[in-house]
């Protein structure tokens, strides 16, 4: 079957996309390698999407994923290793099949970024996380640290601090970057301690993790921190790769893209936070989904 569009990456500006590319009448299929809704699904909670005034990452994921299917949207769960998207026909194939369309939309979004030590993917799952909703549970009436000062720093740390004993916020400056609301909200809570101006150093362990090593940037201390869990929300980097060349990445791997969401290959679309832009926030990933499906039916209609 040739399919009229092809996204990569069923997160929230994917399944946009899928909305409203089926509800056009087009034949849509989405590929996502791991779990529908991208980074949304490890957000304890949602406050800041308009009419809804409060959801939980893994519900409005659910809701959005029920919603793409409704109108016929195809959802294939494989992960695509290699794109051949220059031609007229575009070709996407993952690990056991191939897949051709007459356009691609790249929502593939972004991944956690990590603190860089060498010891760091064997702690994974051993008192090392991305994911505080995910394993949050599991460090129920402990101490734990999470690592960063933006929102989702901040609101891992308020999840946290309902189940954990003590929550320490390690942020390399002396101020909190996260919005101002949930910032207000950790100023309430008493077991969160604050660590500004601090970095990890290093993290021990071998089988678990024994230890994180912290280091005040003003003084040159390092000191030992002794934590049952370490939560890291530092930001998140791009995984545009297999697309470039031919689509153009900014120096940090983001794709370049016009205001209507078009790459600089004919036919080829992007949407959401894998995009140069300068806000990435669940309702920018929905109007990019909007907006790259609308471009890609223009295509599909003669355009450009």
């Amino acid at each position: 079957m040739v399919y009229d569009i092809m996204i990569i990456g069923g997160g929230t500006a994917g399944l946009t996309s899928g909305i409203y590319g089926a509800r056009a009448g087009k034949s849509v299929i989405v590929f996502e390698g791991s779990f529908a809704g991208g980074l949304i699904v490890t957000s304890p909670f949602i406050e800041n999407y308009p009419a809804i005034q409060n959801i939980s990452g893994p519900e409005f994921a659910t809701n959005l994923l029920s919603q793409a299917e409704a109108f016929g949207t195809k959802i294939v769960y494989e992960s695509i290793i290699e794109v051949d998207i220059e031609g007229k026909i575009k070709r996407v194939i993952s690990e056991s099949n191939e897949y051709i369309g007459k356009t691609v939309i790249i929502a593939t979004g972004t991944k956690r970024r990590k603190l860089g030590f060498e010891n760091e993917d064997k702690l994974i799952g051993k008192g090392l996380s991305y994911c505080a909703y995910c394993d949050g549970a599991f460090f129920r009436g402990k101490d734990v640290a999470v690592v960063g000062g933006g929102n989702t720093a901040l609101e891992d740390a308020l999840y946290l601090s309902d189940i954990c004993k003590t929550v320490y916020i390690i942020h390399r400056r002396d101020k909190l970057k996260g919005e101002k609301a949930i910032s207000n909200e950790i100023f309430k809570r008493e077991n969160i301690k604050f660590l500004t101006n601090t970095v990890v150093d290093d993290i021990i362990g071998d089988k678990v993790l024994n230890l994180v090593k912290i280091r005040n940037l003003k003084t040159g201390e390092i000191r030992d921190l002794s934590v049952n869990g370490l939560f890291v929300a530092i930001g998140q980097i791009p995984q545009n790769e297999i697309f470039s060349p031919p689509v153009t990445l900014d120096s940090s791997g983001y794709i370049v893209a016009t205001e209507d969401c078009k790459t600089n290959v004919s036919g080829v679309f992007v949407a959401g936070d894998c995009r140069v832009k300068k806000l990435r926030q669940l309702i920018t990933a929905s109007a990019d989904g909007a907006t790259a499906v609308n471009s890609a039916i223009e295509y599909l209609n003669g355009g450009k």
